[in-house]
């Protein structure tokens, strides 16, 4: 039973993480475009919807369990790009607070990866994927 409950329990938190992001990016979309553009992307606006409904698809994803191992690596490949490019070591000189940021993003693909390689538990999940749990990536 504990070990439900510690699943569960991961699978609200990293689906958490991203409904916020996913939230905040739809309550402000110029805001977010504004950010992306200061970090040196194009296109901003439509890297901003794209960020906010693949953000929406992952949290869906984590949370109910369906492809929960793709999703959960497509995440972590997500999590490590937005480190470096919003927190990177070009930004540490100008606030050590982003070298913070940027470490706490490895933390979460530490946790994405561990999940990706365990699945979603064996209740409350839909089981749907590409990729069996349990196996070796």
């Amino acid at each position: 039973m504990s070990k439900t409950i510690a699943i569960c329990l991961a699978r609200l938190i990293f689906g958490a993480v991203f409904v916020m992001a996913a939230s905040f990016k739809f309550a402000d979309m110029q805001s977010t475009a504004g950010y992306i553009a200061s970090a040196g992307f194009p296109l901003s606006m439509f890297l901003a919807w794209i960020a906010a409904f693949f953000e929406s698809a992952l949290a869906i994803c984590l949370l109910t369990g369906a492809f929960f191992s793709e999703a959960a690596l497509a995440a972590g490949i997500y999590v490590i790009f937005l480190a470096f490019s919003f927190h990177g070591p070009n930004r540490w000189s100008g606030n050590q607070a982003e070298f913070g940021f940027f470490v706490d993003h490895f933390v979460f693909l530490a946790g994405l990866l561990f999940a990706a390689v365990h699945g979603p538990g064996e209740r409350f999940a839909v089981r749907v994927g590409l990729l069996q749990s349990n196996v070796e990536i």
